[in-house]
Order: structure tokens, then sequence, then C-alpha cells
């Protein structure tokens, strides 16, 4: 199998690349280094993670004139945070991440959430036109409001980023993306077991018993079959970690296959389980913290 997608816009994009959502200063360069040593050639960033500086250290380091690797090598991704969807901001936003990261343009940039302005998409597409970024696309948004941005679009989306995993499948997604040439990116792929609002109730993806039944008959880990099952479905994973060896342990996955009936029995698993929104408690119950916004994702069915 391949170890890339072909975007609608023509490049190719790594099926696993390296999150990097809550890694701590001090160790995500790191982890970034590790994941380059090691083959990875796809990191994804945020601006709201705090950390683009450090990630840029570590590309400084790996990617460019005389270094290891050159830089159309290596796909690196950011996003447009929340506070900065005014088309004025968009640009500056972008620079931000572009300075922070050491770099002349991203190979893709995400509109982090749906909570939009009217025209934050163009001001998205004009960072395409000034060669700023490649390509651009969404992230969190629901089937009806990917319709919305293709429907006035020029540069249309090439990418949603996700949760997704066996608890959180996204079939009815995957499959509306699928029939509008977007390609899907899962954040969380495992299950996010170190989110900062956890609770000790909430189910462990990793810690499955089913799962667990599959990985011994394939000799490999839990987390290579959750991430094998996504690949095989043609979707991008991009799970965090800062431990070398689990960075390594997650680019393992294109050396077997899972037989169609432990696809299927993974579909299974689903339980529309979403770890990653976070919570507040209102009359003694858990609420969605965001989810009286009129753009809030998560309403709808997909």
């Amino acid at each position: 199998m391949s170890t890339f997608v072909t975007l609608s816009s023509g490049q190719r994009m790594p099926l696993v690349g390296l999150g990097t959502w809550k890694s701590a200063p001090g160790q995500v360069k790191q982890a970034v280094l590790a994941a380059l040593d090691g083959g990875y050639r796809h990191v994804d960033c945020a601006a709201v993670y705090g950390n683009e500086q450090e990630v840029g250290d570590a590309l400084a380091l790996r990617v460019g004139p005389g270094k290891a690797l050159r830089r159309d090598e290596v796909f690196v991704t950011s996003k447009l945070w929340n506070t900065k969807h005014d088309p004025e901001d968009v640009e500056e936003a972008c620079r931000s991440s572009l300075t922070h990261l050491g770099l002349s343009y991203l190979d893709l940039y995400l509109m982090h959430w749906p909570m939009a302005f009217k025209d934050t998409w163009k001001a998205m597409e004009n960072l395409v036109d000034k060669g700023l970024v490649k390509a651009i696309g969404l992230s969190n948004f629901n089937a009806r409001q990917i319709d919305d941005i293709i429907t006035i679009a020029r540069h249309k989306p090439v990418v949603n980023q996700v949760e997704c995993h066996p608890y959180l499948s996204q079939a009815d997604l995957l499959s509306h993306c699928r029939s509008l040439a977007v390609c899907v990116t899962a954040y969380s792929p495992l299950g996010s077991g170190d989110r900062p609002w956890a609770s000790p109730d909430e189910p462990s993806l990793l810690a499955d018993p089913r799962l667990g039944a599959i990985s011994e008959r394939y000799q490999k880990s839990p987390a290579q079959v959750i991430l094998r099952w996504n690949v095989q479905r043609g979707v991008v994973c991009i799970p965090k970690s800062v431990t070398a060896s689990r960075i390594q342990e997650n680019l393992r996955v294109f050396d077997f296959s899972l037989s169609p009936e432990d696809m299927r029995l993974i579909d299974s698993f689903n339980r529309n389980t979403r770890f990653i929104i976070p919570t507040v408690e209102k009359d003694g119950k858990k609420v969605w913290r965001d989810g009286k916004h009129p753009h809030f994702p998560f309403h709808d069915p997909y």
C-alpha cells in the first residue's frame, strides 16, 4: 500500500504524520527530530498549541539547503485559530506561524474551527494566491458546513481534519468527504488518553480487550492496529507522541494489512464517542462548553 494520499491539489500527503498538540515545551523539539530521523515526512502544527517556535527549531536542524532533507520532502500543516478569523487578521496569523516555524510556505493551512466570519475563507484563498500556502482546508467542520464552503470556494478545501478513531469512526462524514474529493485527517486517532479533561470512568480505547485480541493475531501493538485500520480506509493519521520508541512504532503500519473481517470488526466498535470537546458541569451534568455557539459543528449527525 502507498504511504501517502494524493490531495485534490495534486500534493502528496503522507498517511502518517507527527501530531504536536499537548507536546510540552522542551519535549516537542526532540519529538520532531526523532520523527524526521525515523522517516516521518509530515508534521502537524497549530498556532494555538503554543509550540510552533520549538517545532521550527527542529525543522531548522534537518530541513533546507545543506541539511538532511529538502523542504519539498516534508509536509507541514498549521492552523488558523478562532481569534484570527476576521479577514483582516488571516494573513498576519499565517505569517506569524511561518515565522515561528522558520518556513517560507506551508503545505497546508486549515481553519481550525468553523466559528467563522463571512469572508474568512476568501482571506484563506488569498494565502494560496500569494504563495504563502500550497493548499487550504478545514478542521472540525460537519458535512453541511463543508458544503457551505464548497459552494463559495475558488480554492476548494483539500482536507477536513477531525477526531476519528474506532469509537468515533466517522463513516458518514468520511463518505461525504470522499464524494467531494476532500481527504479526511484523523486527529487523536488513538483516543487521546492524555487529554486534559479525561475522567477515570471514560473508556480507554487502547485498553479495549477486543482490540487486544486483534493485535495479538497480527503481532502488532493496539496503536498500530488502530492506525492501520484508518490508513486502510484512506484516512491520514497524526498520532501525537514525545516518546521516541512510540514515534517509531506509530510509523510501522505499512508492513501488514488487516483482513476485511477485522476491518469490519473494528468498524463495529463505533459508539459515536467524542473525546475532544471541552465540557463543563451544569446542574450536575456534563455539557459541551461551546454547544450554544451558532456554528458549533457537532449537533448535526455528521
